[in-house]
């Protein structure tokens, strides 16, 4: 059974009580029961990470490089500013699909730069918690 890491970075373990009007009254809990059934259902096995630490978030993804398939990856306020998640995903040979709960095009100007999407397959931003699962069966796709 091939394995996805979904990662999560700053701020997702507050999801459902941090802004709701922009992410959705779903928490990280929720969001991790619904890909977990879907995985299981999609015939993948799934391994979950949340980490406010930059670092925390990189060693996770030079771990996938031994475990995991594919990466679905939400690297929130990082995206905008680690050069450093980015190197660890180009170290990474599986595909990568970039999550964004909301549209960040909509968002401050600085929210439209992303480092993570020079390295991913697919974005997918502005779906709501929907976006995990999208990003969830495209790489079952992907890995077929």
């Amino acid at each position: 059974m091939k394995t996805i890491y979904l990662l999560n970075g700053p701020n997702l373990n507050l999801l459902g009580k941090r802004q709701p009007e922009i992410y959705g009254h779903e928490t990280l809990a929720d969001v991790e029961r619904d890909c977990a059934a879907l995985a299981r259902d999609l015939r993948l096995g799934l391994e979950t990470f949340q980490s406010n630490h930059e670092g925390a978030i990189i060693d996770k993804i030079h771990e996938a490089r031994d475990k995991a398939a594919g990466i679905v990856i939400n690297p929130a306020a990082f995206t905008h500013t680690s050069v450093a998640i980015l190197d660890a995903l180009n170290a990474f040979d599986g595909p990568v699909i970039e999550v964004h709960i909301s549209n960040v095009h909509k968002r401050e100007a600085f929210r439209h730069h992303s480092y993570v999407s020079r390295r991913a397959e697919g974005v997918i931003a502005g779906l709501g918690t929907e976006g995990y699962s999208a990003a969830l069966r495209h790489l079952a796709k992907l890995l077929d």
